[in-house]
């Protein structure tokens, strides 16, 4: 797993917590809010953002890496994700699926994935953790196929 800073960490917390603040969830009153860090040391956020037709809405994580790929950055260190109903404490939310193989594609298996309930608890699991077996960039180049 990539090392992380105490720092690094609890910045990325607070900046997702700060974002799920913009979440539109107007259906189902979920707020999410995420925070990426680049390699470039900036911290790209993102937070989800529904639609009446459900699958055109935009999850937090992929928001997130939309806004930094936008900006030019390519290469990530970590994420931190927060989400729950809204006006309620926050919940364990660990990234969808469809987000789970939209990171795959940007990060390697060893990728920190960090999922808080506050600015002091989390849990950590790598993408490969999350998405055991996945299909990445390599596998399109790998000299098996």
């Amino acid at each position: 797993m990539i090392k992380l800073e105490e720092n690094e960490i609890k910045d990325l917390i607070a900046s997702a917590i700060q974002v799920r603040a913009n979440a539109y969830a107007p259906y189902s009153k979920f707020r999410v809010g995420a925070a990426l860090l680049g390699t470039d040391g900036c911290i790209y956020t993102g937070c989800n953002i529904e639609n009446a037709s459900y699958p055109v809405g935009l999850c937090a994580e992929r928001s997130a890496f939309a806004s930094a790929i936008s900006k030019g950055c390519r290469t990530f260190r970590a994420i931190a994700i927060v989400g729950g109903p809204e006006d309620s404490p926050l919940a364990d939310c660990p990234p969808c699926g469809m987000c789970r193989q939209f990171m795959r594609e940007f990060c390697d298996s060893t990728f920190p994935v960090i999922m808080a309930t506050s600015a002091t608890e989390y849990r950590i699991l790598t993408i490969g953790e999350l998405l055991p077996e996945s299909f990445g960039p390599d596998t399109m180049t790998s000299e098996e196929n």
